[in-house]
């Protein structure tokens, strides 16, 4: 059985946001995914917590009501449904108010020797310290209790701490998961295997042999309701400080002396303090800023970035970032890592692109030679691509060709395979923290980010108008025009 089927212990999960979009779309949908493969024991329970006056069974219709919009398939009404139904349960509590805590803390009941208690915090950051001392006070967040922080932990360095401190004053650092789905994928996975479980990668994975690192992750939709989230945070710090920051650490960090959860993490801990500071000085040049207008995506008119707040709205926040970051590091020093992520872009992508050195003499004439790239897909279908130059079939000559060798996950392995959310949950409840951030690495990612900011503000850097449906403003292309190099859009 593969690992991800294996059975996890009895637990009570706690979604502190059970009526959210994150626990409609992703945390519901990845739990009964789990259920329907057998992961789940039969007493384990999953309790809904939010502001919503709502009984058990009232809880049970909306997440009846969510997963047939958010699940791919048809949910049948057989025993796998009303197993997963019967571990449903709800409370009510307003933690603004700080009232309905006596309830959970019945409805919990105590906790019994050998069953995991996890608190799933699907909630706005701000609220992370306040429902970790409101679980001290109660009795609920016990010496085994864990909790799971989403993204993004704080606004800034300085946010960033006082979260960790306040939730670090309940819980011990073992016991607190800082999520993001992106360490969950596949391909993200895959990464650590095809570098370190192949002898061919490792001599070539350095300065010396790769050109250049680029990192797209690409989002068709816009912000749409979000806009006063997006206002206060923006692709910046939406994106960069967690998913591209995280990816990038994986590509570039020294091999690791085990998977074990520190050492991992040890590692990329070298890679963000290994990032060289951007300054108002050079911030316009290492930069881009942009902001979408109106455009078309898929043939469809979509309205420009905030245009639903109408026109007396001030806007300040990017939709889109390119970065040019670089490493001061023996194994990639002057080797650039382009970033790239943007909202209302042609289609939704996210993919890391290794290019190679061109070869250092070519006996082919004035034939061109196309350098050797290595892709990982990680969305919408994840896979690897090498692109190798062979000898085009036939006579007549002797002319190069480029030709991929593509391995798709999805066609070379005929099951489904679980989604980033079912992994992770799964892994905070055998309580393995290699896939969550540590709290240096969160605060280190901010410091880097606040770099950026500052040097935004300082140097008053605007943001440019890119079209939707577009790849993006112009300076995104120049930034890597101007180092003789293109992004790969293909």
């Amino acid at each position: 059985m593969p690992a991800e089927f294996i059975p996890v212990p009895p637990f009570d999960l706690v979604i502190l946001g059970g009526t959210g979009d994150l626990a409609a779309r992703k945390l519901l949908p990845a739990l009964y995914h789990r259920d329907r493969d057998g992961q789940l024991s039969e007493d384990s329970r999953i309790i809904g917590v939010s502001r919503r006056d709502y009984s058990d069974n009232d809880y049970v219709q909306w997440v009846s009501e969510a997963l047939a919009e958010h699940l791919d398939e048809r949910i049948p009404d057989d025993e796998v449904w009303q197993r997963f139904v019967a571990r449903l349960g709800y409370q009510s509590v307003d933690v603004s108010s700080n009232t309905g805590w006596s309830g959970l803390a019945e409805k919990l009941g105590s906790e019994p020797g050998g069953r995991v208690r996890v608190f799933y915090l699907a909630t706005t950051p701000q609220l992370y310290g306040s429902i970790a001392g409101a679980l001290a006070e109660r009795g609920l967040a016990t010496d085994s209790a864990r909790i799971v922080l989403e993204k993004p932990v704080g606004f800034d360095e300085n946010s960033a701490r006082a979260i960790n401190d306040a939730v670090g004053a309940v819980f011990d650092e073992s016991r607190i998961f800082r999520i993001d789905h992106y360490l969950g994928k596949e391909a993200v996975q895959n990464l650590l295997a095809l570098r370190f479980g192949n002898s061919i990668f490792e001599p070539v994975w350095n300065r010396n042999h790769i050109d250049h690192v680029q990192i797209t992750v690409a989002e068709d939709l816009g912000v749409d309701t979000r806009l006063d989230f997006y206002e206060q945070t923006g692709a910046l710090r939406d994106m960069v400080q967690n998913h591209m920051l995280q990816l990038l650490c994986l590509v570039a960090m020294e091999p690791p002396a085990s998977l074990n959860h520190d050492d991992i993490r040890n590692e990329k801990m070298k890679v963000l303090r290994a990032l060289r500071p951007v300054t108002p000085d050079n911030a316009s040049k290492v930069t881009v800023r942009g902001r979408y207008s109106a455009g078309m995506i898929d043939g469809n008119p979509v309205p420009a970035y905030g245009d639903e707040a109408g026109p007396d709205r001030e806007l300040s926040a990017e939709t889109f970032v390119a970065i040019k970051a670089e490493l001061d590091s023996w194994r990639w020093r002057d080797t650039p890592f382009y970033l790239r992520t943007g909202k209302r872009m042609p289609r939704k992508s996210s993919k890391i692109v290794f290019q190679f050195k061109p070869v250092p003499h070519s006996i082919f004439g004035e034939q061109p030679l196309d350098p050797n790239t290595l892709t990982l897909t990680l969305q919408p279908e994840e896979g690897v691509n090498l692109k190798l130059m062979t000898k085009d079939p036939g006579p007549g000559g002797f002319r190069m060709t480029s030709v991929p060798l593509n391995l798709s996950f999805s066609d070379e392995f005929d099951v489904r395979y679980p989604d980033s959310y079912e992994r992770l949950l799964m892994e905070v409840l055998r309580g393995n923290p290699a896939l969550f951030m540590r709290r240096d690495e969160v605060e280190g990612a901010w410091q880097w980010i606040d770099q950026i900011a500052s040097a935004w503000q300082d140097s008053r850097q605007h943001v440019q108008s890119y079209m939707a449906g577009s790849w993006g403003p112009p300076d995104a292309f120049l930034l890597i025009d101007r180092d003789g190099r293109r992004w790969q859009d293909e």
